[in-house]
C-alpha cells in the first residue's frame, strides 16, 4: 500500500461525502433542528457505520451477499423502510417549530448508524473503490489503517459540517424555510427508500 493509494481513496471518499444522499440530508436536518451536538453525534454514527462497511468490504462481506442474496435483500429492505419512516416523520413535522421537531441527543448517534447501516450500497461502494485503489493481500495492520483513516475523514467532514450548519444565521435561515426544506428532504429520503425497495 502506498501514500498515493491512500490519497486516491480519500479523494474519492470526499467526493462521495459531498454528494447529496441520505446521509447528507439526514445530518443537515438533524443539525439545524437539534443543534451542533446532535449534528456531530449523528455524523459520528454515520461515520462509524461507513467505516464498518469498509472493514466488511475488506473482510469479504460482498462474497457473503453473493453466496446468500437474501441477506443483501433483507438489509436493503430494512434500510429502505427506515428511510421511508424518516421521510414520513419529517413530512409530518414540517410545520412544527424547529425546536419542537428536534431529535434527542441520545438518539442521534444511533440514528446516524442506522441510516448508513441501512444502505448496503455504502459497502458496495467501498468494495469497488478498494478493488480499484488498493492492491490485493493487504496486511491486517494496513487494513486497520485504511479503516481508521476512513473513520477519521468522516468524523472530520461531518463535524465541520455540523459546526457550520449550527451557526445562528444558518439556523434562522432554515427556520424561515423549514416547511419547504423538510418536505424536499422528506421527498428525497422517501424516494431513496422506494428506489432501494423497487430496484433489482
Amino acid at each position: 500500500m502506498t501514500w498515493e493509494s491512500m490519497i486516491a481513496f480519500n479523494l474519492v471518499l470526499l467526493a462521495a461525502l459531498a454528494s447529496p444522499g441520505a446521509a447528507m440530508l439526514y445530518v443537515i436536518k438533524t443539525t439545524v433542528a437539534s443543534g451542533r451536538t446532535a449534528g456531530i453525534l449523528t455524523g459520528m454514527g454515520l461515520g462509524t457505520a461507513a467505516a464498518c462497511w469498509t472493514a466488511s468490504a475488506f473482510l469479504g462481506l460482498e462474497a457473503l451477499f453473493q453466496l446468500f442474496p437474501w441477506t443483501y435483500a433483507a438489509l436493503k429492505i430494512g434500510g429502505a423502510v427506515y428511510l421511508i419512516w424518516i421521510a414520513v416523520q419529517t413530512w409530518r413535522h414540517a410545520r412544527q417549530p424547529i425546536f419542537e421537531a428536534a431529535t434527542p441527543h441520545g438518539r442521534s448517534f444511533l440514528s446516524g448508524m442506522v441510516v448508513n447501516f441501512g444502505n448496503p450500497k455504502s459497502m458496495l461502494f467501498a468494495a469497488a473503490v478498494i478493488v480499484v485503489v488498493f492492491p490485493k493481500g493487504l496486511a491486517a495492520l494496513q487494513i486497520g489503517l485504511v479503516v481508521l483513516n476512513h473513520l477519521a475523514l468522516e468524523l472530520i467532514f461531518y463535524g465541520c459540517f455540523a459546526i457550520l450548519l449550527s451557526a445562528p444565521s444558518a439556523r434562522r435561515g432554515y427556520a424561515a424555510l423549514k416547511p419547504v426544506f423538510d418536505r424536499i428532504a422528506a421527498t428525497l429520503l422517501g424516494a431513496l427508500g422506494l428506489r432501494l425497495i423497487l430496484e433489482k
